[in-house]
Order: C-alpha cells, then sequence, then structure tokens
C-alpha cells in the first residue's frame, strides 16, 4: 500500500497511548510502549532511506542528459569566443557544432573552460564528456583517445612580413631565421623536423595572438599555423602576406577519452548526417571558412574512404612517440630536457645574481635612505608583490614592445630577476634590521663610518641570517622560470610539456622532470647547509 505523503506528520502526531494499542493497552507501563516506537522510527527511517536512494539515482542519471564539451574561450573566433555584445554567451563554429551534437544526443550542452594545451589530459581525467576547440588530427590522438571523423579541413600555410613576400616562400628558405608556431600542433611537429633538415629555428606560443604580433615587429622571420587562424589575424594584425603554398593539410576534429567510443560512434553518425544534409555547410559559411576543400573532404567520409590525419605535399612528416617503446621515447627526448635544464639553470642563475644586487639595494635604501626615498622603494616592492609575474612577464615582454624589443631571454631574465628582488629586499631588511643595536653602537665608538659600519659589523651578520631564506628563493626560482615558455623561452617544464603530449602521457616525463629539478635544486640545499655549519664552526 502506497505510504501517504503526510505520513511522517501523521504518526509522529500521534499520542503514546495511542500507539500502545498495537498489542499493549494504555494502562502499561511508559517502558512498554518503547518497542513500537522503535519499529515507528525503524519505518520512518526506511522512508528517508528510500527518498535518499531515489535521490541518489536521478544524480547518477543527470549527467547522462548533459553533453559537457570543453575549450579554450581564449583561442577566440571563429572556434570559440565570448560574444563581445554579451559576454555571458558563448559563439563560434565550435560552440554551434557542439550545439549540434547535443541535439542530436538529445542532451543539454554544458562548456567547461579548459586550456588549450590541457584539453587532451582534461579529456582523459574525465572533467568533460569531448573536447572541440580546433583540435587537430594527429596520429598520437589516435592512438590514445577515441577520436571523431574530422569535421574541417585546413591547410597549414606560411606568413611572412610585406617586404619578405617575394624571398620567403617556403621552409627551406628559412636557414638561420625564426619561425614561430602553436605548440602542441602539426606546425610545430613541421618545424621540429625543418630544424635538422632546413636549420632554421622553431619557436613555440601558448596562443595564436602573439605570433602574429611578434612577426610584424620582427621578433620572428614567419609564421606556420593552418590557414583559420592566419586569414582571421590577417584582418586585425596589418602588416604581414599569407603565402599561398600549402606546407601541409590537416583536420579538426572532436576528442574523448579511449574508453568513450561509444559516445564517439554516435557523434560520428550525427557529424555524418550534418554533411549529407548540409548542417555542417551552413555553420562554416556563416563563419566565413567554408571553401571546396570541406566538400571533397565530406564526399570522402561519406563514401566510406580513409582520410589520414594530416599530409604535408613539401615532403615533411612528422613522427609519433607512440610507435615506440616508452624508453625508446625517453632516449629521443633526453637530450632535449637537458638542454632546457640548461636554459632553466642559467636563466635562475643569472636572474638570482641580479634579484640579490638590487634586492641589497633596495634593503640598503630603506635601512638608511632619506624618507622619500624609503616611500618609492616600498611603493615598488609592495607593487611587484602585489601583482603576479605572469603579468609582469607580459608587460615587459609584450607592453613595453613599442617602446623597447628585449630578446625573450633577456625579457625573462629582467622579469624573474625583478620580481625576486622585491622578495629578497624583504629578507635582507628584516636581517639588516635583526642585527643588535649594541654592537652597531660599538662600531660608532670605535670611530667607524656608517658604511663600514654596514660592510664590516652589520652586513656579515645579516649575511648569516639571510643565508636559509635565500636559498629557499632560489629554489623558488627554478621552479618559477618554468612561467618564461609564455615568452617563447624553451625552458624544463615547457620541453617536458611537448614530451608529454606527444607521447600522450605524463608519467615518464613528469618523473623526468621531476628528477632533473632535484639534481638542479638539491645540491644548492645541501651547498647552503654547508656553509651554515661552517659559520657555525667558526663562530664556535
Amino acid at each position: 500500500m502506497p505510504v501517504p505523503r503526510n505520513a511522517t506528520f501523521a504518526i509522529a502526531s500521534l499520542p503514546l497511548q495511542s500507539i500502545a494499542v498495537h498489542g499493549f493497552h494504555a494502562a502499561q507501563p511508559f517502558r512498554a510502549a518503547i518497542p513500537s516506537v522503535a519499529i515507528a522510527i525503524a519505518f520512518l527511517a526506511g522512508l528517508k532511506g528510500c527518498a535518499t536512494t531515489i535521490a541518489e539515482a536521478r544524480a547518477a542519471a543527470e549527467p547522462a542528459r548533459v553533453f559537457r564539451w570543453a575549450g579554450d574561450p581564449e583561442g577566440g573566433a571563429p572556434f570559440v569566443e565570448a560574444d563581445p555584445r554579451q559576454p555571458d554567451r558563448l559563439v563560434g563554429f565550435d560552440v554551434e557544432i557542439a550545439n549540434l551534437i547535443a541535439r542530436g544526443l538529445g542532451r543539454t550542452p554544458e562548456f567547461i573552460t579548459i586550456t588549450f594545451t590541457s584539453i587532451v589530459q582534461s579529456i582523459v581525467r574525465g572533467d568533460a564528456d569531448v573536447g572541440l576547440s580546433g583540435l587537430e588530427d594527429t596520429p598520437t590522438r589516435r592512438a590514445t583517445l577515441a577520436v571523431t571523423v574530422p569535421y574541417y579541413e585546413f591547410r597549414e600555410v606560411l606568413s611572412v612580413r610585406d617586404a619578405d613576400a617575394a624571398t620567403l616562400r617556403t621552409l627551406a628558405d628559412f636557414r638561420g631565421r625564426t619561425v614561430g608556431t602553436l605548440s602542441d600542433t602539426i606546425a610545430y611537429d613541421i618545424l621540429l623536423r625543418a630544424e635538422r633538415e632546413y636549420g632554421l629555428r622553431a619557436v613555440s606560443y601558448d596562443d595564436d595572438v602573439h605570433p602574429y604580433t611578434d612577426l610584424v615587429i620582427g621578433r620572428v622571420d614567419a609564421v606556420l599555423l593552418d590557414q583559420v587562424l592566419a586569414e582571421r589575424r590577417h584582418r586585425s594584425v596589418p602588416g604581414f602576406t599569407i603565402q599561398p603554398d600549402t606546407i601541409a593539410v590537416g583536420h579538426y576534429v572532436a576528442v574523448l577519452s579511449p574508453q568513450n567510443a561509444p559516445l564517439r560512434d554516435s557523434i560520428d553518425e550525427i557529424l555524418r548526417g550534418a554533411m549529407r544534409d548540409g548542417s555542417l555547410e551552413r555553420i562554416f559559411r556563416r563563419w566565413n571558412v567554408w571553401n571546396g576543400d570541406q566538400s571533397r573532404l565530406y564526399a570522402d567520409l561519406l563514401q566510406g574512404k580513409p582520410v589520414q590525419p594530416f599530409t604535408a605535399p613539401g615532403g615533411l612528416e612528422t613522427s609519433s612517440l607512440v610507435t615506440v617503446s616508452k624508453w625508446e621515447a625517453m632516449k629521443r627526448y633526453l637530450p632535449a630536457l637537458l638542454r632546457a635544464s640548461l636554459v632553466t639553470i642559467v636563466l635562475s642563475c643569472l636572474s638570482m645574481g641580479v634579484a640579490v644586487v638590487i634586492g641589497v639595494l633596495i634593503a640598503t635604501g630603506r635601512v638608511y635612505g632619506a624618507p622619500p626615498l624609503r616611500a618609492i622603494l616600498l611603493g615598488y616592492v609592495e607593487l611587484i608583490r602585489g601583482t603576479p609575474l605572469l603579468l609582469q612577464l607580459f608587460v615587459i615582454y609584450y607592453g613595453l614592445a613599442a617602446a623597447i624589443r628585449l630578446p625573450a631571454f633577456a625579457a625573462a631574465l629582467l622579469g624573474v630577476a625583478l620580481n625576486y628582488a622585491a622578495y629578497e629586499s624583504e629578507i635582507y631588511r628584516s636581517a639588516l634590521e635583526a642585527v643588535p643595536a649594541g654592537q652597531l653602537e660599538a662600531g660608532r665608538t670605535l670611530g667607524l663610518s656608517t658604511r663600514q659600519v654596514l660592510t664590516l659589523i652589520r652586513g656579515p651578520q645579516a649575511l648569516r641570517l639571510a643565508l636559509a631564506p635565500m636559498t629557499n628563493d632560489f629554489v623558488a626560482l627554478l621552479k618559477d622560470s618554468s612561467l618564461v615558455s609564455v615568452l617563447t623561452v624553451m625552458e624544463l617544464t615547457k620541453q617536458t610539456q611537448i614530451f608529454a603530449t606527444n607521447l600522450g602521457s605524463w608519467v615518464i616525463p613528469g618523473t623526468l622532470c621531476a628528477a632533473l629539478y632535484l639534481l638542479m635544486s638539491l645540491p644548492l640545499a645541501a651547498a647552503a647547509r654547508r656553509l651554515e655549519r661552517h659559520w657555525k664552526t667558526s663562530a664556535a
């Protein structure tokens, strides 16, 4: 018999004597009614448990009605971007394709923001069902993920400054020159191969905006990216020419976790249906990216013809690390990781050296300087400590480019040094002020000048006090140097990320990266401890 909704209220409101009629006389002692009360409570708990089970079942079924897709709005139109007229609304052809797929599945689309370089890893983790953000079809992704049929064919093209359009037309023309592109793309793999074959220098960016601005101002000599990105940037960044020759042909796909193959198959059917009825063509025409290449691609797919991830008419091909053993892949990438480690060590040591010098000057000025100087130095320290290092790097490298065009390594060194100088200055100031005032007075009594007191008495003692936090800061700087990859500096973490992307796993690359960082930081900590012990022995 169904239980009324107000059953809880009805039972709870009965007098104890009424409950007792189920086998107990009203005149019996109070404790005789306890078993019936216990039965009633157990009955109510069962009702609550049933309700909880139903709620949990509904919650478990809820994700099946939601189509979670991941993308990066920073990539901008025509892929995914926030509508300039309505920032809380997403627009782009990948947005429309995601909505098309969701309708075909009978689900509600839910967008999840993930940075472009982390989309694949997030899909494997299960943070989203599908990755859709101008993702390219590659052998590695086919081997490690569930990849849909291609829904767009693009051409990799070179962009050069207008003045170089007549002389720089193919990759073979760039010997000794610098060519930029996006990391984790077919174009970057092609440039790495071209480094060996043609002697050019490849640099990678984390976005598709700065390669073209750097091209116009002369930081790079060319940019290799697909024609969708090149044509979009050409409309907003004047001063460069898109060469007509095709370097390679690739495809955009959606990616899913390898365990999600059934969902991939359903999406494939939806995409093929959209190819037949013209839905995809209408989407791409709205975004002005439709061309004859798509008609040929769709005809091949609908006829069941196999489509290669990419082709390189110029003869350049990329190799997938997935086809070799993990240890063979490690052997191939270890030299690149060691070179990146050297960059990290050199950058960190030079940055720390500059930071120490500037930090000492700031600390000395704050302890001995006039009030106006102290206020200025305090303002600098608070400004640097109150803003992210990443923002400071962007301002130095990109924001000041109109006035001064620093090389990437120099800008990285300066940005990290200026940032850590503020923190070092606070360590040194505290150490200087921790020296007992009696020793300073004794020095003055002996006729020492303020400078002599600082260099002979106060400074050496402050150095001993500052050694431990200085060492800690240096180790932190080693790790923070990974941020300079946004300025196209190929340091250890960035090289590891490329290795992991090509391998399709973070286990071996992450372990190697951690080991190399430990090899750099542990000797430093050991040397600092040894110096501290030496000073203690000398003092004794």
